[in-house]
């Protein structure tokens, strides 16, 4: 007889973990299903979190190379990469062992299988068959019943459930004919390695190539950043990624801008040799380093075999609560449309859960994602850019204000350049009520600041009642109260 589920959801990243915790708070019997040794996915164990712990790590170093001119005389001796190593490591054990408790505090039934499915193979309640065979590399499948007390469950396992929930990630796009190899590496390889390169030729503009390339600057790598476009973040607001591509340059990032990479040469012990072009210059180009990091974007892990509409591109095709074209399968996370980020398939996991327990509940608000890049320094947005917002025939009086951010005191002590716009107009509705449609930063601490920025976008909030707030002096989170101040008409300490 199949074991029997109300939800079964394949992976347990940050989409499938987060509905399976309010799917079994709600009273619904779950099966989560993932095929690594650990639950969290890629955030928690290749992703977010190591690479976040390594860039804590090199802030410091940043912090020693402005000492001179604090009046602090100290240097860095060096990096001690064992201990870099076990720190790092550190943090994302206790992160998943935390997770792992929780799941098993819930009552959620964790296998570490390989799992597959047909959406169209139902039993006579027109339940979903899943199908469990052991994880690559495993002799059985495991199942957990309480943290960190792995059971052996044979080498297959059939159960049925009234949901199925797609969350199986994303993995690292390769360049087109140029596979992962040797010196060129996927940002999963480059968080494993065991010292921070010499020099390193970084491919992308996007976060995770930023993050990257300001980290190993910042560790004393000789870094190059080779980018399609004119600026980094390309598809943000554009004094966003102006400012922050200037400011990638100033701390020492070689960027080559309107580059186009055609081939990457890679051999035992020699490097990599980065072949491009460039626009405006004849000929095919090229740069070495020891490592070169292909940071081009994410492809889903899909599988057309499923029997649910799949994108162009390999995504879930999903309505805003998640569902598929099958009754009774749902997808979240990095396999549907939308920004790639661990924030959002949080939230896509509760609508899902929340929906499949028959509570009324809104979907996912796309304009009220929030971005981070945690560069140095960071940048943040959430909401409409001028251009998107001009774009839109339901909004009027958009205007976009800019707020200079050396004004601040904090920002003179950090010793950094930043920027911060402020978009706002009003709806057809309302048309005499403007309100905060975007805010686009870049500065220290731009990944907290942001929060509040999102609650003022997401909420809808008019702009007289958000420049009232109060914001602690003296502190970077004022700089978007004086930003707001003066959307509104009245500028404090700013022109």
């Amino acid at each position: 007889m199949s074991e029997q589920y109300d939800i079964a959801i394949i992976g347990a990243g940050p989409g499938g973990y987060s509905t399976a915790l309010r799917a079994a708070e709600l009273g619904l019997k779950v099966a989560l299903i993932e095929r690594d040794a650990t639950v969290g996915g890629t955030c928690l164990n290749r992703g977010c979190i190591p690479s976040k712990a390594l860039i804590t790590a090199t802030h410091t170093i940043d912090t020693v190379h402005r000492a001179a001119e604090l009046g602090v005389n100290a240097t860095v001796d060096g990096i001690d990469f064992g201990t870099l190593h076990d720190y790092k490591l550190r943090i994302v054990d206790t992160m998943v062992r935390g997770l792992a408790g929780l799941l098993a505090h819930r009552g959620i039934t964790v296998f570490r299988a390989l799992a597959s499915f047909k959406a169209d193979e139902t039993d006579a309640d027109g339940r979903h068959a899943v199908h469990l065979a052991p994880a690559p590399g495993q002799d059985g499948i495991t199942v957990y019943h309480k943290a960190d007390v792995p059971e052996p469950a044979g080498t297959n396992i059939d159960m049925v459930a009234n949901h199925i929930v797609i969350a199986t990630g994303a993995k690292p796009r390769p360049l087109p004919n140029n596979p992962f190899a040797a010196a060129l590496i996927d940002s999963t390889q480059a968080l494993e390695l065991n010292e921070f390169p010499s020099s390193a030729v970084v491919i992308g503009a996007g976060a995770v190539a930023l993050e990257f390339a300001s980290m190993w600057n910042a560790a004393g790598s000789n870094v190059t950043l080779l980018i399609r476009k004119d600026r980094v973040l390309s598809n943000w607001d554009r004094r966003a990624g102006v400012t922050l591509t200037r400011e990638l340059k100033r701390h020492g990032v070689n960027i080559i801008t309107h580059t186009a990479v055609t081939h990457v040469d890679v051999g035992a012990n020699l490097g990599a040799t980065v072949h491009y072009t460039r626009d405006g210059v004849d000929g095919e180009q090229q740069v070495w380093g020891e490592i070169a990091l292909a940071a081009i974007g994410r492809d889903p892990n899909t599988d057309p075999a499923w029997g649910v509409s799949l994108t162009g591109n390999g995504l879930v095709a999903t309505d805003a609560f998640g569902r598929t074209d099958v009754p009774g399968v749902w997808a979240v996370g990095d396999v549907t449309v939308g920004h790639a980020l661990a924030h959002r398939a949080f939230e896509q996991g509760l609508v899902i859960a929340e929906t499949i327990a028959g509570l009324h509940v809104a979907p996912v608000d796309e304009a009220t994602v929030p971005q981070v890049v945690f560069s140095s320094p960071e940048a943040a947005s959430v909401g409409l850019t001028l251009d998107q917002a001009q774009e839109r025939d339901d909004l009027l009086e958009v205007k976009e204000t800019v707020y200079p951010m050396m004004a601040n005191a904090r920002m003179l002590m950090r010793g950094t350049a930043g920027s911060l716009t402020v978009v706002s107009g009003c709806s057809q509705d309302d048309p005499d009520t403007p309100r905060v449609l975007g805010v686009h930063m870049v500065s220290p601490l731009a990944s907290d600041i942001i929060a509040e920025a999102e609650q003022l976008v997401g909420n809808h909030v008019p702009l007289a009642d958000a420049a009232r707030l109060i914001h602690p002096h003296p502190t970077f989170s004022e700089t978007l109260g004086e930003a707001l101040l003066k959307a509104d008409g009245r500028p404090l300490h700013t022109r």
